[in-house]
């Protein structure tokens, strides 16, 4: 029988069924430039030697024979073919010898087999160069970067739209606002640990998939409870893509680049923000880009924000189906040929922009990890498709916890502990700080709104009719008798003590205005939003509600929020000379002294607020926060990477990530809490920890002159 196409040379599978390993010789060096063992320089990984040239003039008996297709006299009898004997012997031989092998022995030869590999990819990388291939994929990387800067600020931009839009309760705010970074969370763990074991490329896909679909879907329902769902989703996917994205560039970056290039790679998050404040600052203030079904669906010009912010995410979701897996990550899997392949492609790429396209790869074989990872493949006709989708299940989910808990392990205990500290203390200030800064900022603004009040003490008007706006007035103990309000609006308006008297509304819309201790006698309202809750201790006699307006309105354009969306666009520009300079310094310095010393710089900073006691104070303030805070996440970004093996480095930057986005929860949950209360507790709670985990960032190794392992 056919044996099917053998070629001596080609890896033989190791234990697991359903995967294939590649078996090397260990006695790998690299000298003078070259590998030992290579192809000659015509660029072609060979499998074996080329058969010898046979003569071309063939016999007409024997043209077209074929000995694999004769037929073994012993095949019908069901005697095997001593062939088929040798080879399965062969085969099985390795297998039976691991299997007494004890668990510590393979993994300390995966270990071996691992810095060998490390060591040698760093060479073949240096052989690709860096060119073409590299930026290319730098500005698709970069899009899923942004789409994460995005996310992070569409929220804030939208509520004070979407909060009378979707008639949203203070507490239903404060949700709206944590549940993205809660998603973020959860997705930075999952999908971080998941691409250690089904790809970067895949799992990325994946997590801006997530995004794009519940950000576009959030743009149109509704409901508050519904839109909660789809920005809780829409995070979840795109905090899995921050692990995945830092972890898949480096892995195609030499050591000399790494650190530099990574660095200018977090420039499109600050991008991101920028993006979102200009968007938002031309788009939401226009409230007639929008429409309108009936009375029950609105599509206001806050829904066309959210629907442009997605586009980021979709644009790089288009543009990696283009690129390859990581070739690092399928070398750690044991799929020689795909990563071999991929690098050519990387090689290839770079030398034809260069110029050489004459350049050959001259790289034929490399190191693969001993595979000891039991992988279960189910055919699909065993069991329940249910049963076989829980297995795989079970499995992947068993294999993300060990690489979890593989991070806690005594060689990389300590600097998982010390950098879940360091994460967490830049996250709670951060985060906090940037929501505190608009928050402290339109507190400014409403006391001094507050300070311009109009008040209007015993008026009496009657027989006059109102439609005009009425705005931040106070009218006490008035009497209104047979006055018309019509096609007015209120905005921060009250009524104390006042009498209204056979008095007619009609189309009245209002915004924080209240009647108190108030007699209404004989009046009616039609079409208004003067709802009962704004009747504070009134006495209504004789009065009729007739077609109250229904649902929420957008009634005013806050001047304000011109101001807000300015603040952020300042603060995200600010980051820009900071993200220069980490970048340029990154692997003059090191990471250590950048972390230490943009914390603590930043730590200094916080302390300057105790000054900050008008809005101008409060912007200039929070623009040198933030850029000097940007060189810190930078080193971070770069340092959680190095740190950890190529099997292990997005689960580790998951985790870590998804500590920042607790960290963020707290923050903005403490630091909102104060305001209007005191400064001193937020700017010594955030310098504190600033320089807290800016300290204990300096116990850590210094990564930049290491390979990536």
């Amino acid at each position: 029988m056919d044996d099917g196409y053998r070629n001596p040379n080609l890896y033989q599978g190791s234990r697991g069924i359903g995967r294939e390993t590649n078996q090397v010789s260990d006695d790998y060096r690299y000298q003078d430039g070259n590998y030992e063992g290579y192809a000659p320089n015509d660029g072609y990984y060979r499998g074996g030697d080329e058969p010898a040239h046979e003569d071309d003039a063939q016999s007409d008996v024997t043209e077209g024979h074929d000995e694999d297709d004769e037929v073994y006299e012993g095949e019908y009898q069901g005697i095997p073919h001593p062939d088929d004997i040798k080879a399965k012997q062969k085969k099985r031989a390795p297998e039976a010898a691991d299997e007494y092998r004890d668990h510590a022995d393979l993994m300390a030869e995966r270990m071996e087999d691992e810095e060998q590999l490390a060591h040698q990819y760093e060479n073949i990388i240096e052989e690709c160069g860096h060119g073409r291939f590299q930026w290319t994929l730098f500005f698709v990387l970069g899009l899923a970067l942004m789409a994460d800067g995005v996310e992070v600020f569409v929220v804030g931009f939208v509520l004070p739209s979407a909060e009378k839009d979707m008639c949203l309760s203070s507490s239903n705010k404060g949700m709206l606002g944590l549940i993205v970074y809660l998603g973020m969370m959860v997705g930075a763990v999952v999908l971080g640990g998941l691409a250690d074991k089904l790809g970067r490329k895949k799992c990325l896909i994946i997590s801006l998939a997530i995004n794009a679909a519940f950000a576009f879907l959030s743009s149109f329902v509704q409901g508050y409870g519904f839109f909660l769902f789809c920005r809780l989703i829409s995070g979840l996917g795109i905090g899995g893509s921050l692990p995945i994205v830092f972890a898949y560039f480096s892995e195609f970056l030499s050591r000399e680049k790494r650190g530099e290039h990574l660095s200018w790679l977090c420039m499109f998050w600050m991008i991101g923000g920028i993006f979102a404040s200009a968007m938002a600052w031309s788009i939401i203030p226009h409230y007639g880009w929008g429409f309108s079904m009936g009375t029950k669906y609105h599509f206001h010009s806050w829904r066309v924000f959210v629907l442009v912010c997605s586009l980021p995410c979709i644009a790089s979701l288009v543009a990696l189906k283009f690129m390859p897996e990581s070739p690092r990550f399928l070398l750690e899997i044991g799929k020689h040929d795909e990563a071999w392949m991929i690098l050519k492609q990387v090689h290839d790429t770079n030398m034809r922009a260069k110029g050489e396209p004459e350049r050959v790869f001259t790289v034929s074989y490399i190191k693969t990890p001993k595979q000891v990872d039991e992988f279960i493949e189910i055919q699909s006709s065993t069991g329940t498709w249910y049963q076989r989708w829980l297995v795989r299940f079970t499995t992947t989910f068993k294999q993300v916890w060990d690489n979890v808990l593989y991070c806690l392990t005594a060689q990389y205990r300590m600097n998982t502990l010390i950098l879940a500290v360091v994460w967490f203390t830049m996250a709670l200030s951060y985060y906090g700080l940037i929501v505190w800064f608009p928050d402290m900022i339109r507190y400014l603004q409403e006391e001094a709104y507050e300070s311009r009040v109009k008040i209007f003490d015993e008026e009496e008007v009657s027989h006059f009719t109102f439609n005009f706006t009425l705005e931040n007035q106070i009218h006490r103990n008035g009497e209104y008798k047979n006055d018309k309000f019509i096609g007015m609006k209120f905005k921060q308006v009250r009524f104390e003590d006042s009498l209204f008297e056979e008095c007619y509304f009609e189309d009245v819309t209002s915004s924080e205005t209240f009647f108190e201790n108030c007699t209404i006698v004989s009046t009616v309202f039609y079409n208004t939003d003067l709802y009962e809750h704004k009747f504070i201790n009134c006495r209504l006699i004789n009065s009729t509600f007739l077609k109250q307006k229904e649902g929420c309105h957008l009634d005013f354009e806050e001047d304000n929020d011109f101001l807000i969306y300015l603040v952020s666009f300042l603060g995200s520009l600010s980051v820009l000379p900071g993200n220069i300079i980490s970048a340029l310094l990154m692997d003059k310095i090191g990471r250590i002294k950048m972390i230490g010393g943009s914390m603590l710089i930043s730590a200094v900073c916080c302390f300057f607020l105790f000054f900050g006691n008008s809005e101008s104070a409060m912007i200039g303030w929070q623009c040198l926060f933030c850029g000097a805070s940007i060189a810190a996440w930078n080193a971070l970004d770069v340092i959680t990477v190095e740190l950890y093996p190529t099997n292990k480095r997005a689960t580790a930057f998951g985790i870590l990530n998804g500590l920042c986005k607790f960290g963020a929860i707290l923050g903005n949950s403490i630091f909102a809490s104060f305001v209007g209360i005191t400064k001193v507790i937020p700017i010594l709670l955030a310098s504190s920890a600033l320089v807290g985990g800016g300290l204990l960032a300096l116990r850590l190794p210094e990564t930049r002159d290491q390979v990536l392992m």
